[in-house]
């Protein structure tokens, strides 16, 4: 067979690949992206499509038509789409088409991984909405559509719950003490395989108070009690700042420990009453887009200084 011919099969097999898999399942195992030109992270959403939908826009990432305008930029959504709000199926919908476009115009979709997401895999439905669950045909089809093998359920354990992109690091909850000295690579496959089994004696690590998912302590406590735990976490991860949902910032995303930390859970959700905001990193510029408005986002340590390198790999 000859390179050419071989070469055309290569092309129509990666065509067909592309075209009937879901984009986290070509990336769930990527973790680490650098050279990103812009980026722009959505915390919680909560089931509030209409809000989620006015901030993608206001970012310049769709159109009226619900369709991918955003070109290379990568979309990092920190998870906690489901539960509180009536539409977080629409939500997932519309990420799953997003991923797609955005994948064919050279840009990425990071729908990660929240405690929320884990709630509903798990049978823990007390945040869900009556809505919800009649949106999916009932408490049997709810069920059937988050299981590993379900729709969604599948959509979400493909998925990461850690990333790095350039020098930051989002995620839904935080790095605690606990997880501080493991890689991302390992966070995300223990929690992939926890949800591939749902096995609750074995879901140590996707449903603890202390892992990714759950733990708050760098938006609760005290900075000056845990300013040596935050620059282990920059060292160990060789980044410069950590961007993270789950907590709700009453004052809209800020900052905390100078810019080390950023909260971009504004509470969303028409549930919170919060502003319809997200934070855009660009050229070195963090700036906070709502419909009709953007803010700089001033810390000292956002300052662009050197990179350094990840004591982990």
């Amino acid at each position: 067979m000859n390179t050419n011919r071989i070469r055309l099969i290569l092309l129509i097999g990666s065509w067909i690949f592309f075209s009937v898999v879901p984009v986290s399942r070509i990336s769930g195992t990527e973790c680490v992206w650098s050279d990103i030109d812009r980026i722009v992270a959505v915390g919680d959403v909560h089931g509030d499509y209409q809000r989620f939908v006015r901030v993608l826009t206001a970012a310049e990432l769709i159109d009226q038509t619900l369709r991918w305008t955003g070109g290379a930029t990568h979309l990092v959504q920190t998870g906690d789409v489901p539960d509180r709000g009536p539409d977080s199926k629409r939500v997932m919908d519309l990420l799953m088409d997003l991923e797609i476009q955005a994948c064919g115009s050279g840009g990425m979709v990071h729908a990660l991984i929240g405690n929320h997401e884990v709630m509903n895999m798990t049978g823990d439905l007390r945040y869900t909405t009556p809505e919800e669950i009649a949106s999916h045909g009932g408490d049997a089809g709810f069920e059937k559509a988050f299981r590993p093998d379900g729709r969604y359920g599948s959509w979400i354990a493909g998925h990461n719950a850690v990333i790095k992109i350039n020098d930051i690091l989002f995620l839904h909850g935080g790095i605690s003490p606990e997880t501080a000295s493991i890689s991302i690579r390992t966070i995300n496959e223990v929690i992939r395989s926890e949800l591939a089994r749902l096995d609750p004696s074995r879901m140590s690590f996707a449903c603890s108070r202390s892992g990714p998912l759950w733990y708050r302590g760098l938006c609760l406590d005290h900075e000056l009690d845990l300013r040596g735990h935050v620059e282990k976490v920059l060292r160990n991860f060789g980044i410069r700042t950590i961007v993270v949902g789950h907590t709700v910032s009453d004052s809209g995303i800020r900052c905390r420990f100078e810019g080390r930390v950023i909260m971009i859970d504004v509470g969303l959700s028409a549930v919170y009453g919060g502003p319809a905001e997200c934070l855009v990193i660009e050229n070195g510029s963090f700036q906070v887009v709502s419909p009709g408005k953007t803010r700089t986002l001033v810390c000292p340590f956002l300052v662009r200084r050197p990179l350094m390198q990840p004591v982990m790999h």
